[in-house]
């Protein structure tokens, strides 16, 4: 593991911790999702979550936002905590006559320049008037976006902001992510299969499989075949890999089976 310098060390001390999970365990009848679950988000820092699916991130996800109580564990928030959330996808009925500017207000906020000032911002003011049914699946994600933000976040939680974009509208949208994070100074956690995109608008890589296999800054990430075991030959092609040596499995229940293997075999 990559030594942290004294630079690294005194910016980490100058950072302010909006969240911690400490020891974070769930369990769902005999199958354990997660397991001893440790890891802090940080203001103006923005942490990319990955993991095969199934692999507990989205019930990490439910744990910080309250929506789910852990087994064991904790979730330490700094005191008057504001918490943006965008879903990875979000039903609306399709007969349902809302334009984008009122399901804007449905979250309290009336103000019309502050939404048309954020729309201007997320590069979607004319979708305004728009009903909403007969936007694009980008639109709407970058809505989404923009209905977190109405919050005024000091962490904004992303699940999957590029779920239905174009690649060409994701490698933007990403970019767009990037700047929310210094303009709004808050913390982003975001949840992305799309490492190679989110690449240079991530602080800090976290790989979950149940429990954090690894983490660190994304300059570390290559082709490691032990970070490969995680996805199958698809990552490969898909995402740019995160170094880091297992010296682990998991049984069917995900729980972690230790191994007598060199780190470095």
């Amino acid at each position: 593991m990559q030594q942290a310098t004294e630079s690294d060390l005194q910016d980490k001390n100058q950072r302010e911790t909006l969240i911690r999970a400490s020891g974070i365990a769930v369990s769902f009848g005999d199958r354990q999702v997660l397991q001893n679950v440790n890891m802090e988000i940080e203001r103006g820092r923005i942490v990319t979550l990955i993991g095969p699916n199934g692999a507990g991130k989205t019930t990490l996800v439910r744990v910080i936002l309250g929506m789910l109580q852990p087994d064991s564990g904790e979730i330490w928030k700094q005191p008057g905590l504001t918490i943006g959330y965008m879903p990875q996808r979000l039903h609306i009925e399709p007969t349902l006559p809302i334009t984008v500017l009122r399901f804007l207000q449905l979250t309290g906020v009336r103000e019309r320049s502050l939404i048309a000032d954020l729309l201007e911002t997320l590069q979607i003011k004319h979708l305004a008037e728009q009903q909403i049914r007969k936007i694009s699946g980008g639109e709407l994600q970058r809505v989404l976006l923009a209905r977190a933000l109405l919050r005024r976040p000091s962490l904004l939680i992303l699940d999957e902001p590029a779920q239905g974009v174009d690649v060409s509208g994701q490698a933007e949208l990403y970019r767009l992510i990037d700047r929310i994070a210094e303009q709004h100074s808050c913390g982003i956690l975001m949840i992305s299969h799309d490492l190679h995109l989110v690449m240079s608008a991530t602080d800090e890589v976290v790989c979950l499989n149940h429990h954090i296999c690894c983490h660190g800054k994304p300059e570390q990430v290559s082709n490691d075949p032990a970070y490969l075991s995680l996805f199958g030959t698809r990552g490969a092609e898909n995402i740019a890999i995160y170094t880091h040596h297992h010296n682990h499995s998991h049984d069917i229940h995900g729980r972690v089976i230790e191994t007598q293997e060199d780190d470095h075999a």
